[in-house]
């Protein structure tokens, strides 16, 4: 029955508010059994007693008998004085003479108590205004006025808490259980944000909750499409080497001719799977951290020079203008050259696919405060923009329209190139115009720090 949150939460509340509130009643009916009705009308009659002696010419006989009490007076050593019923047994002046008015209890010589009231007279005498203390069953308690109003309030507070105690345990739990219900959701594949509600606290693991489903949502998808995407392009050159191959074995190309052609096919599109079977080992080991990066001082300007040098006889014969430009301040920066070379290979490598005869590369690297920007511009038809939030997504390709063309890929390489770059604590951005070009801009800090 109380297995659950809500259950717990609120039997704890409701014992913690009975405890309180058993205490307080505990204390209540102790002074109730110690100060019962009797003694608190006795107490107010020894007050007034005690009021009326206090005026000028008061009769302290008078007094005594039309109030029913017993008037004695005490010198400052403690022996009596006067006593208004000097049969009764001797009370004694109490040793701790304690402040005026306040009424206690004390016993006469053959046991019997009584209540009084005790006052220092201005000559240094005292005055006490006794009543025998009256005998009350403790059943009497049950008549005292002050009891059914506590007892009401007492109930009326203990429901009003066992209210208010749900409903926190509600406002506690109930976020909880929404987790709860959400997460089960989530394994079916149908799962929703949630509302954050509920204290600080529980709100917080809601918003955690949240990021967290969003992020495994989005790593699902992204499985899902990786998946359907290394298919995809794994079935293309799987199916040319297969018909190829199933023609050499039929005989289907019976020249020289056709059957090197079949072999270059064969040839070109296994090569085309081998570095695609590559890309993903890499991108696979970049997401892992496990890539094994040898950091030391790279030179930039001759890495750089080393990229225009093996690039430049594609470019002339493309009839493309391939050219560096480098400041004066450029200082070395801590990084794996081998991975660094390959993403400037990647980034000029698909610059010179879309850049028409006539057109130029520009390789250009500048100091700026922490970091050292290298940025590869092209005069190329540039990139559509709607493209351009997506254009380092892995198998994402902006030109729908070269798939099978002479400058085909996976569209893993600018995604390689962008993991690259996060792994040596830099960022990359690409700035392009449709018809005026594009630029690839890459930011590496110096002496290691990330890249702001």
């Amino acid at each position: 029955m109380f297995s659950s949150l809500r259950a717990r939460l609120w039997l704890s509340y409701a014992v913690l508010i009975v405890t309180a509130l058993g205490v307080v009643a505990f204390v209540l009916i102790l002074y109730l059994l110690r100060n019962p009705v009797l003694y608190r009308q006795t107490f107010v009659q020894l007050r007034a007693a005690d009021n009326l002696l206090n005026q000028p010419n008061s009769n302290m006989d008078f007094i005594a008998q039309a109030l029913e009490v017993r008037v004695l007076t005490f010198n400052s050593t403690g022996t009596l004085i006067t006593d208004t019923d000097p049969a009764a047994s001797i009370i004694p002046l109490p040793s701790q003479t304690i402040l005026a008015r306040i009424a206690q209890t004390v016993r006469d010589r053959t046991g019997k108590n009584w209540l009084y009231t005790l006052r220092q007279l201005p000559n240094g005498n005292w005055l006490m205004v006794a009543s025998p203390r009256p005998k009350e069953p403790i059943l009497a308690l049950l008549t005292d006025e002050l009891l059914l109003p506590l007892l009401v309030g007492g109930a009326i507070a203990l429901l009003l808490s066992l209210l208010l105690a749900f409903v926190i345990a509600r406002w506690v739990a109930d976020p909880l259980q929404r987790l709860v219900y959400s997460a089960r959701a989530f394994a079916q594949g149908t799962a929703m944000p949630i509302e954050a509600r509920g204290p600080h606290e529980v709100q917080e693991l809601t918003r955690v909750f949240n990021a967290m489903m969003t992020r495994v949502q989005a790593s699902q998808k992204s499985q899902r499409d990786f998946v359907a995407n290394v298919s995809h392009e794994l079935k293309t050159p799987l199916t040319s080497i297969q018909g190829f191959a199933q023609a050499i074995m039929d005989g289907t190309v019976d020249t020289p001719e056709a059957r090197k052609q079949a072999a270059e096919v064969i040839y070109n599109e296994s090569g085309r799977m081998h570095r695609m079977a590559l890309d993903l080992l890499d991108l696979a080991r970049l997401d892992a951290g496990i890539i094994n990066l040898q950091m030391s001082p790279v030179d930039i300007r001759a890495l750089l020079n080393g990229i225009v040098e093996k690039f430049t006889p594609m470019a002339s014969k493309a009839g493309v203008t391939l050219n560096a430009k480098f400041g004066n301040d450029l200082l070395p920066v801590s990084g794996d050259g081998d991975r660094l070379a390959q993403v400037f290979t990647n980034l000029v490598d698909n610059a010179l696919k879309f850049t028409p005869e006539g057109g130029s590369i520009t390789l250009r690297a500048i100091h700026d405060r922490n970091e050292i920007q290298i940025a590869v511009d092209d005069t190329g038809k540039g990139i559509p923009k709607d493209d351009v939030p997506h254009i380092f997504d892995r198998f994402y390709q902006a030109d729908s329209a070269r798939a099978g063309g002479e400058h085909h890929g996976a569209g893993l390489g600018l995604a390689i190139v962008h993991e690259i770059v996060a792994a040596h604590g830099g960022r990359i951005s690409v700035r392009s115009a449709l018809g005026r070009g594009t630029a690839f801009i890459v930011h590496l800090p110096l002496n290691g720090r990330p890249s702001q």
